[in-house]
């Protein structure tokens, strides 16, 4: 698809509320039923925005990516709607009333930001997806305050506006860009963007190394729902300081300059922090709030001898602690009457699927356990136990 303009008029309306929910099963005898009437190059275009679309609900929602225009990398590479409404409301709150949205791809974040009140510019270089970050405005009711221009952002002027935000392209034609010098456009420039206005925030790969975060930046890590979603580097807020923040909420962790937890024997409750907190380098603060140390000294797992509720961790209640064994897992797998086996690993080489099956070939009873593979104090280890909040029935669970 390289123009959505035809979608755009009442005809491609039309066909695209024809084709809603199309399963790929029923495309052919739809598209065929449809060039009866239709265009054939107007009906694969209606077919191929439905499929993004629907691959758009995980995102967006169900509601308002039925509504929205995508094209495959703006499906791949916008931002999760839970994730920009957060940050546009932390906008808000630093009092912003406007904001130059550079590299705005298909207006995930524009829509966020307008939702909240913030008057924007939206930028992007390429006419496809300029179009449908426009086409998105007005299809969302919010075209009043999205002014999206195409652009190299490069050459835009932000003086106006009271925040710079910028997303820059991290996918190249070998797949993900890890070198943050090997973004369009690369982050220096970005900095140097966000520099220039009250304040700023930058979208950066969540592996982002620590070293590479500029000194007037605050560093922020964000997960949804357990999977890190990003890396956001503020400007104008608070140099020098980490956070994690967990949503929904939103729960915020921020970092201390908590020296590196102790080692200690594993005790009766294992912690497995959010992706967040590990990518944030925020493990001590919670090993610090659960009276916690480490296992191993290279391994994000907390260990503590009582149950502490926190948001940013998932607690296990530990049974045993083998020696890697596959066959000494596999017995005792099959005399605890195990049906269901979870298994999770931090620095181990083994792959957890491989181990299921060689440990559980076949269900043997009702209970269910989860196992660790890792290291405990530099040696291979399986630590067994079950969440926390499941054990509050009788026998091994």
């Amino acid at each position: 698809m390289t123009d959505l303009a035809p979608l755009l008029t009442p005809e491609g309306r039309a066909l695209l509320d024809d084709v809603r929910g199309t399963a790929p099963a029923d495309e052919l005898a739809v598209a065929t039923r449809l060039r009866r009437e239709h265009p054939a190059e107007l009906v694969s275009a209606a077919l191929g925005q439905a499929r993004l679309r629907q691959r758009a609900a995980v995102k967006f929602g169900a509601e308002d990516a039925e509504r929205m225009f995508f094209t495959p990398n703006g499906v791949e590479q916008s931002t999760r709607a839970s994730v920009a409404a957060y940050r546009a409301e932390r906008l808000q709150a630093l009092g912003v009333t406007s904001v130059a949205d550079l590299c705005c791809g298909i207006g995930g974040d524009a829509i966020a930001l307008a939702r909240a009140g913030i008057r924007v510019l939206a930028v992007d270089r390429d006419p496809l997806t300029a179009a449908a970050a426009r086409a998105n405005a007005d299809a969302l009711g919010l075209a009043g305050l999205i002014d999206v221009r195409e652009a190299d952002v490069t050459e835009v002027d932000t003086a106006a506006y009271d925040a710079v935000f910028v997303d820059p392209a991290r996918r190249g034609g070998r797949g993900r860009i890890f070198d943050p010098e090997a973004y369009s456009p690369p982050l220096s420039w970005a900095v140097r963007a966000a520099l220039k206005a009250p304040h700023a925030a930058l979208k950066v790969a969540p592996g982002i190394p620590h070293e590479a975060v500029p000194s007037e930046a605050e560093a922020e890590w964000i997960s949804d729902g357990g999977d890190v979603k990003e890396a956001v580097l503020w400007f104008g807020t608070a140099p020098g300081a980490v956070r994690a923040t967990l949503l929904p909420g939103p729960r915020t962790l921020l970092g201390r300059g908590l020296p590196d937890p102790e080692v200690r024997s594993v005790g009766r409750y294992l912690y497995e922090p959010d992706g967040a907190v590990v990518r944030s380098h925020l493990v001590a603060e919670v090993a610090e709030d659960l009276d916690g140390g480490l296992i191993d000294e290279t391994i994000a797992y907390v260990t503590a001898d009582a149950l502490h509720p926190t948001p940013y961790a998932t607690a296990y209640e530990i049974t045993d602690q083998l020696p890697f064994n596959v066959k000494k897992l596999k017995a005792l797998l099959r005399e605890r009457q195990v049906g269901i086996l979870t298994v999770k690993k931090r620095g181990s080489a083994v792959e957890p699927e491989e181990l299921r099956r060689k440990a559980l070939p076949k269900p043997q009873g009702p209970h269910s356990v989860t196992v660790f593979l890792t290291r405990v104090a530099g040696a291979p280890t399986m630590l067994i136990g079950a969440p926390a909040r499941a054990l509050t029935g009788a026998g091994p669970s």
